[in-house]
């Protein structure tokens, strides 16, 4: 299930952005005190930001925002892209909650701004990442370094509906 973030989410989030796993291919885990300081009680809630959730405990985080038109990889000169990410927790990887959740937020995207496509950006490293993104539908753009890392930049377009 996709919902905005609660104050139950907190402990959820913070594991999210300080567990060395996830933060593999992130640039690396915060440091959890630094960021226990720094995470207000609750989420922010913002449109776009959705926490994937399992029996009502937070599991990961989807967002789809925009692109920063200072980083490399974009469609066209204007930039600011709407961008899907996304952090799930270790133990949960695997099991296709990521992938369900993703096409979620997408299809909402998607009726939401009929039309416009959605890059996502991830590094070639990352076997997890490129195999989901392949099975959401998105395709690739190029390939570009960044962060140290070669980075995989695709697109994914919503269906256009039959008439």
């Amino acid at each position: 299930m996709l919902r905005e973030p609660e104050a139950r989410d907190r402990a959820a989030v913070i594991e999210l952005f300080t567990s060395p796993e996830v933060g593999t291919y992130i640039g690396g885990p915060r440091p959890r005190a630094e960021f226990e300081r720094a995470m207000p009680g609750a989420p922010r809630r913002r449109p776009g930001l959705f926490v994937a959730a399992l029996d009502g405990a937070a599991i990961g985080v989807v967002t789809l925002g925009r692109r920063d038109a200072g980083r490399l990889g974009h469609l066209g000169p204007d930039a600011g892209e709407a961008e899907l990410g996304y952090l799930f927790l270790p133990e949960t990887w695997g099991l296709g909650y990521a992938a369900e959740a993703c096409a979620a937020a997408l299809g909402w995207f998607a009726a939401a701004i009929p039309g416009e496509p959605v890059v996502l950006c991830t590094q070639t490293a990352n076997d997890r990442s490129l195999r989901l993104a392949a099975k959401l539908g998105f395709t690739e753009v190029e390939r570009f370094e960044e962060y140290g890392a070669e980075q995989w930049f695709g697109v994914w377009s919503p269906a256009e509906p039959s008439g």
